[in-house]
């Protein structure tokens, strides 16, 4: 709820002050062109056509601006610092640009004017939105160190570590909910009643006590059972954070310590806000095309599977996501209706469960494309790591655990793996192909993703899928 009504703090703000700073610059406009083209009153300017449509137009402008700018991305506990810049920069883009389009189709009496009618308006735009901005924003961060509005916060780890790390915690605001001791060996520092329970108990903990974030503090050593604990809380879809001297066991991971404060989330991938939103919108847009123009497409392939073989025309199967959730994955059924009658089994280029026609879609990877609806309801990105069974994760896992990271980002239609390593038909092989997933995890980018896209038109006209 807070962060619901922060959020539309911010966004309300926003629009009014757009909208305010716009009507302020035409009649700076006014007063320095539109007299002198013939506008008998300011009101008179006001009425005209093109005013009215950039009244209307120019605040919503502004909020898709501040949305592919990331500005949005975080509701609470934002840097000052970081939005005074992000202001400014994002002001300044939209300024040029509505300065070419728009403000350039006006004739001032000198070229002077110009130069008074862009500064003036990207003056009005910053101020007029950052100072709106940072009162909201000192309000909430005075809300979240007097601990109104205090992120709860589990500790894993009950030792040395935890205490230290809960006293740092608490100074900025965070409310400790609690700690669960790691095993029953290690010594607990802290008091019998903060701690809210054991491991085994963790589902019931985070559940009653309404969890925002985990943090794990352990005092072992051994990174083989820092893991077994890491990845046992993805399973909650909360943030995770690691003490930095623990990064030894994830290599992978981005370093971004939280507030000063030696702590990493560890649940966060490399993308920038920007890149993600941009992402985000692209995921929506290119599936509703797909989905529209190669529709007919989609119902020959759907014509011939049920030609082919008797069955459905759709293959439905559960595959993990992003942060650990369960999903109903889609294809094209390329395979007979028995094919995993004797339990969950890998496929190859020769196996006899396919289809005559599944061998074709395989090829081409046509199989895939009813992921689309997929990546248009949230549950997969046209570009990711492939998401798996549980069956086969539960095998990945136990000889290569970092795996897990690959939760941190929505799964994909294609990947790195995929376009560079193709199919693999037992554990082992997806062990070799998780390499380039890591590697794809490790250097995340929107020009990554394009040229993976590449890589997947090219698959899929030359057909050398399996």
């Amino acid at each position: 709820m807070k962060r619901n009504r922060q959020a539309a703090k911010y966004i309300l703000s926003d629009f009014v002050s757009a909208a305010v700073a716009w009507f302020l610059f035409n009649w700076l406009r006014y007063e320095e062109m539109a007299v002198y083209e013939g506008a008998t009153s300011f009101a008179n300017y006001l009425s005209y056509t093109p005013v009215i449509k950039g009244q209307l137009i120019i605040p919503f402008f502004w909020l898709a601006l501040y949305y592919f700018s990331g500005y949005y991305n975080k509701w609470l506990a934002k840097s000052r610092l970081t939005e005074l810049f992000s202001t400014f920069v994002t002001v300044l883009i939209g300024v040029v640009f509505i300065f070419f389009v728009v403000v350039l189709n006006d004739l001032p009496r000198s070229f002077h004017v110009y130069y008074e009618l862009f500064f003036s308006l990207f003056g009005l735009q910053f101020f007029m939105t950052y100072i709106p901005r940072l009162a909201i924003t000192q309000s909430g961060i005075r809300k979240i160190k007097s601990r109104k509005w205090a992120t709860k916060v589990l500790i894993i780890g009950a030792g040395k570590r935890a205490a230290h790390i809960a006293g740092d915690l608490y100074r900025l605001g965070y409310h400790i909910s609690g700690f669960i001791p790691e095993d029953d060996t290690t010594p607990v520092l802290v008091e019998k009643n903060e701690i809210a329970g054991e491991l085994s108990d963790l589902p019931s903990v985070v559940t009653d006590k309404k969890i925002d974030e985990l943090v794990l503090a352990a005092e072992t050593e051994d990174d083989k059972k820092q893991l077994t604990i890491l990845y046992s809380l993805y399973h909650y879809k909360l943030p995770i954070k690691v003490l930095a001297d623990k990064l030894s066991m994830l290599s992978q991971v981005k370093i971004k310590t939280i507030r000063g404060i030696p702590l990493v989330n560890v649940t966060e991938n490399n993308l920038s806000s920007v890149e993600k939103n941009i992402k985000f919108v692209m995921d929506k847009v290119l599936s509703v095309l797909v989905l529209l123009i190669l529709s007919p497409m989609y119902l020959y392939i759907a014509w011939r599977v049920k030609k082919d073989s008797p069955g459905p025309v759709f293959f439905r199967q559960e595959r993990i996501g992003y942060m650990g959730k369960p999903f109903y994955i889609y294809k094209f059924r390329t395979m007979y209706t028995d094919a995993e009658d004797n339990g969950p089994l890998l496929s190859s280029e020769k196996d006899k469960r396919i289809t005559p026609f599944g061998h074709l879609l395989r090829k081409y990877r046509l199989d895939e494309f009813p992921q689309f609806w997929n990546v248009l309801k949230g549950d997969m990105s046209i570009v990711g790591p492939r998401p798996e069974r549980k069956y086969f994760i539960d095998q990945i896992v136990k000889k290569a655990p970092y795996y897990y990271l690959l939760h941190n980002v929505k799964p994909g239609i294609t990947s790195l793996g995929m376009v560079k390593y193709g199919y693999a038909n037992d554990v082992d092989k997806m062990i070799e192909r998780l390499r380039y997933d890591i590697l794809y995890y490790e250097n995340m980018s929107l020009v990554l993703d394009i040229t993976i896209l590449i890589y997947t038109v090219k698959t899929v006209f030359t057909g050398k899928g399996i």
